[in-house]
């Protein structure tokens, strides 16, 4: 008794070839997308969401910003403290310049981690265009950074006026609830995505890190050991233009009488995070990987 045999499959049709094609006899069925920022998005947000340095970093931030937020909301409460004249949402500042050291790491690791593991020569032959590349990194970054801060300032904002009613502090008026919450998340934000743009540039996470940690603490701390009175005008600059007196000054209580107010710490950071960010652009044009 014979074995049947398996049907013999059908020829594969002949694909006719594209004008000025080098390959004359064959043409791909498969249709050809042009790829555009949408793909480095796509391709940036998976890797992002992946690794586990993103779930510890932010998770940390998520519980210095809220934990700090509400344990100084139970001291105070629990005290006989008088807020008479002060708003109750000062209180966030403190777990927010804690927290921002988490969105500096985070943010230098997305770019200059991938140096490190050589991940970058894969990304880059993934995708040719490096501006793109960036830009994919530089809007997944930021979109992510500031809804995590916006959740966990709002949260820590409601929890500080429900907490603080009776000990004398004033209802927060409609500007001072955006500045707490929208303005102070889009500082943290574009805090977060100057180290991107920094790790960008110096390619190395550990480098980049400690830069950004001098950035945020030195002026402030090099400022507290000023006690020459010649050096009393640097003194007053590295006191109003240190990043915790501009955090601060997001919640009305500035470490300074003088110097930027209202909305200028935004305007500042923007200004600086374009410029570090146009050169991690334009080094990255240049540089091999």
């Amino acid at each position: 008794m014979s074995t049947p045999q398996p049907p013999t499959p059908q020829a594969a049709p002949e694909w006719q070839a594209a004008p000025g094609s080098p390959y004359p006899t064959y043409t791909s069925p498969i249709p050809v997308v042009r790829a555009h920022l949408g793909h480095a998005l796509a391709s940036e947000w998976t890797k992002i969401k992946s690794v586990r340095s993103t779930l510890w970093t932010l998770g940390v931030f998520v519980l210095l910003v809220v934990g700090i937020g509400l344990l100084a909301g139970l001291v105070v409460a629990n005290s006989s403290s008088d807020l008479a004249g002060e708003s109750a949402l000062s209180l966030g500042f403190f777990g927010l310049l804690l927290g921002s050291m988490c969105v500096i790491t985070l943010g230098v690791l997305t770019t200059a981690s991938e140096y490190g593991t050589g991940m970058v020569r894969t990304t880059m032959t993934a995708c040719p265009s490096r501006s793109r590349v960036l830009a994919a990194k530089a809007i997944v970054f930021f979109l992510m950074a500031f809804v995590v801060t916006l959740v966990s300032a709002t949260l820590v904002a409601m929890l500080h006026v429900a907490m603080l009613e009776d000990n004398g502090a004033v209802d927060p008026t409609g500007a001072e609830w955006l500045k707490a919450t929208v303005g102070v998340s889009l500082y943290i934000a574009l805090l977060g995505l100057l180290s991107l743009a920094v790790g960008s540039v110096i390619r190395h996470s550990a480098g980049a890190i400690t830069i950004m940690i001098g950035v945020l603490l030195a002026p402030l701390v090099i400022a507290l050991f000023m006690f020459s009175e010649s050096l009393k005008e640097v003194q007053e600059a590295l006191f109003e233009y240190s990043i915790p007196n501009q955090l601060s000054i997001f919640y009305a209580n500035s470490l300074s009488e003088s110097g930027p107010s209202g909305w200028d710490p935004l305007w500042i950071v923007l200004g600086v995070t374009a410029v570090v960010l146009a050169g991690a652009f334009a080094l990255l044009q240049k540089r091999d990987v």
